[in-house]
């Protein structure tokens, strides 16, 4: 919110520098990060009368003028703003003024003619385009009002001011208003604020004949309040409005559009005007949306509107966004004569969420989002009815139109002294507390009884108070939390630690940055299609409500399609070896349940080469040995007591059906590993990627075994070879299961050392060769004793598996 200085003083006596009071208000709770004066570095800027103009001889879009400044001779000065005429009140810079950005006026010669000065735009002054009249954006800035020539520009435009920007929490919204900062700043000097509230003349026509007004559900709208005003003429503000409206960061438009936004500014209290005419029947009513129905807003678009948002609506149509923004087909124009004033108070949920959805959150949507003042919503009408007499000569119809109404009643609580000392730590009396409450407005009464009970009547217009704490945190703030006493907290030192599942979480980051890969942390929200592969469990979609981006509208539930977007933004960068691995929560939603569980996952993905080559060796290209490879080196790490199998079954269609497998723990699907399928990569811009994911949550369950050290053994061991010819459909588990099984007690290992496949050998058939080893912890092995286990092992293969013995 910005505070104009200027307008605060008027409002409350200020015994303060504008410095002086941003800091105080920063110490009693809210922040007044900046100060900014709107005549800083601006000099030597006049006020002057425009007494004749003519074509300039050498140019077609040049003006020579002859401008009276309040010397005794007017000054000549060459304009190029095609809206310059004679009669006009206009901004001088004189020679030696300093204009925006530090630019010096010089008097000097514009295409031969003397030119002793400049006329201005209010751009040229530092006003930003944003504020500036669309009336004058092509051209100087006129005067609406009658102003001394030679007199201060500056000041009549109300540009010797202090700005303050107060940074209100969405707690605070009572100070969205000049009245609430008034009521903040008053409190925190001791100093009441007065208000010159105005009583609105009615002249003889009942409003009740001009329009009707009616709400479908109060719940949409508790307070809905209409005035008819006739008779108006349509023009520009007289400049005390327009410097009001400059000051808070507003375009001045026209005198009603401006009256609505000075009432908003002045109560916090935001309103909007309809042209009478305009509104078909002469009928007004707050209802819901009709899904699919249209409305051209203010600001030139077309929106859908759906049945959450609440319209304002005629007889025909909608003609406004409740709390958030006017219909086109109801704007004020030039040819307005009678106006409708609105002054509500809306649901704030629908309020919020129509104006996101819409993208238009005004000033407007964020008071009503927040909060205003129940107990001024009339006046605040009344006031706008009254200035437009004012400003427009209008006649106000009789009467307040009112579908709904709130009683704007204050919040009664009563607190303890003892309460208010105990808590603050203090020895405040009686005396002091009721000081400090009269200070915010609220009326007090107190009761003793040995202790002294405080009846507090809160004003609506501190809607964020209505518990005991609230009083008690207004109550320090005044204080001064400066003037607090300072205590040591007393507690028992507690050692932190980490639980065994974070131990392990990090013991997991540790293993795979020690294999290569770098952390990587994704976006847990995903887009429509991104669950639809490399899910581990069965899960139910869980949608935000209200997304911000199509991208971003799901919660996930895997680890993959995070990394495989980093994979792509980086091989896109030339980045062609990427290893990264991600620990995090995907979101597992049962189809009966509402919120999801958060289940930690564990991802990874290995593109191009991991290790580069060098002098000593070449590159070594990534495949799905090498991340089979890292995955057994974390499992093994979790020194599970249940086997840990892998197999190519219940495989995703995103996977390679010849390089991938799931991974399974004790029989339960724990995770998957492999490539992706050529044709994923191909559809989705990836190179040859090999991916793994773990659900971390049965691991951190399962039982784990212990692991013995055992002395080296004393009694040497043997050794056998042997080589097979197999059809390919036989897996290498398939084969060292039945060796195992017929081994015999002595075989301690079985390691696959050769695989070859090629033309020489039979087709859909591989050649394997295995090394067997054979160890006695007690005796010396003999050659029979292991001729005989290794005569089982070759029978095995023979008659179960069909292999020939090469």
């Amino acid at each position: 919110m910005e505070i104009s200085y200027n307008w605060l003083k008027e409002l409350v006596d200020v015994p303060a520098t504008p410095e002086e009071l941003g800091d105080k208000v920063s110490r009693t709770g809210i922040e007044v990060p900046g100060i900014v004066y709107p005549d800083a570095g601006l000099k030597n800027i006049l006020v002057g009368k425009v007494l004749s103009v003519k074509k300039h001889p050498d140019s077609d879009h040049l003006r020579i003028t002859m401008v009276d400044v309040g010397e005794d001779e007017p000054r000549q000065i060459v304009c190029g703003a095609p809206n310059v005429a004679a009669g006009q009140t206009v901004i001088v810079a004189m020679p030696g003024a300093r204009i925006k950005d530090n630019v010096k006026i010089k008097k000097g010669k514009i295409r031969g003619e003397i030119s002793n000065g400049m006329l201005c735009a209010l751009q040229e002054i530092g006003f930003s385009d944003s504020i500036a009249p669309k009336k004058y954006s092509d051209g100087i800035y006129v005067f609406a009002d009658e102003l001394k020539p030679g007199t201060d520009a500056l000041a009549a435009l109300g540009m010797h001011d202090a700005i303050l920007d107060f940074d209100i929490t969405p707690n605070r919204a009572d100070t969205l208003g000049m009245r609430g900062a008034a009521w903040e700043v008053g409190a925190t000097y001791g100093n009441k604020p007065h208000f010159d509230d105005k009583h609105v003349v009615e002249g003889d026509t009942d409003a009740n004949s001009l329009l009707s007004v009616t709400v479908d559900d109060k719940e949409d709208a508790p307070s809905y309040n209409l005035r008819v005003v006739q008779n108006v003429k349509i023009q520009e503000s007289p400049l005390w409005m327009q410097k009001r409206l400059w000051a808070a960061g507003i375009r001045p438009l026209n005198n009603i559009v401006d009256i609505t936004n000075y009432i908003m500014i002045y109560f916090g209290q935001p309103m909007h005007a309809f042209d009478y005419d305009k509104v078909a029947g002469h009928k007004v009513t707050v209802r819901r949306a009709h899904a699919g129905e249209n409305l051209t807003t203010l600001d030139g678009n077309d929106h859908e509107l759906v049945r959450d948002d609440i319209v304002i609506a005629d007889s025909d149509k909608a003609i406004a966004l409740a709390g958030v923004m006017g219909g086109l087909n109801s704007e004020i124009t030039e040819d307005t004569t009678s106006v409708v004033f609105e002054s509500a108070f809306f649901n704030h949920r629908n309020i919020r969420k129509t104006a996101q959805r819409y993208n238009l959150r005004s000033q407007a949507s964020i008071r009503f989002e927040r909060g205003i003042d129940q107990s001024s919503i009339g006046l605040a009408l009344d006031t706008a009815a009254q200035l437009a007499t004012e400003l427009g000569g209008a006649e106000v119809a009789k009467g307040v139109l009112t579908a709904t109404s709130v009683s704007g009643a204050p919040t009664v609580i009563d607190i303890k002294l003892s309460r208010i000392n105990h808590v603050l730590g203090t020895v405040l009396t009686a005396a002091e507390v009721s000081e400090l409450f009269d200070r915010l407005g609220f009326a007090t009464t107190a009761k003793e009884d040995g202790d002294t009970t405080f009846t507090v009547s809160v004003p609506a217009r501190r809607w964020d108070i209505s518990i005991v704490p609230d009083l008690i945190e207004e109550i320090a703030r005044l204080y001064g939390y400066d003037n607090l006493p300072s205590t040591l907290p007393e507690s028992t030192l507690t050692i932190g630690t980490l639980t065994p599942v974070q131990k392990r979480i990090r013991r997991s980051r540790t293993l795979l940055e020690g294999a290569g890969l770098d952390q990587a942390m994704t976006y847990a929200l995903r887009g429509p299609h991104d669950n639809e592969h490399f899910g581990l469990e069965q899960s139910a979609r869980t949608g935000l409500a209200m997304p911000m981006t199509v991208d971003h509208q799901d919660l996930r539930q895997n680890m993959v399609m995070g990394l495989l977007d980093a994979v792509r933004y980086n091989v896109k960068r030339g980045e062609v070896d990427v290893a990264l691995y991600e620990q995090g929560r995907t979101f597992i939603r049962q189809a009966d349940k509402k919120r999801p569980a958060e289940h930690e996952y564990l991802a990874g993905v290995l593109t191009g080469n991991l290790v580069p080559s060098n002098w000593q060796h070449g590159a070594k290209k990534v495949d799905f040995f090498t991340v089979k490879g890292i995955v057994e080196e974390l499992l093994n790490d979790f020194n599970l007591s249940a086997d840990v199998t892998f197999a190519a079954t219940d495989l995703d269609s995103a996977m390679h059906p010849g390089q991938s497998a799931s991974i399974y723990v004790a029989g339960q699907r724990v995770g998957l590993l492999g490539r992706l399928h050529p044709a994923y990569e191909a559809a989705n811009d990836l190179p040859e990627t090999y991916v793994f994911e773990l659900n971390l949550e049965p691991l951190f369950v399962a039982e784990s075994g212990d692991k013995t050290a055992v002395p080296a053994p004393k009694f040497p061991g043997m050794s056998r070879d042997i080589a097979i010819l197999i059809s390919d459909q036989v897996t290498n588990d398939e084969i060292v299961n039945v060796i195992k099984s017929v081994g015999g007690k002595y075989l301690q290992s079985v390691t696959l050392f050769d695989v070859y496949t090629g033309n020489k050998l039979p087709a859909h058939t591989k050649s394997l060769a295995y090394s067997l080893s054979y160890l006695n912890k007690e005796a010396t092995l003999t050659e029979d004793t292991v001729e005989a286990a290794f005569g089982d092992v070759k029978e095995a293969l023979q008659t179960k598996l069909n292999a020939q013995i090469r």
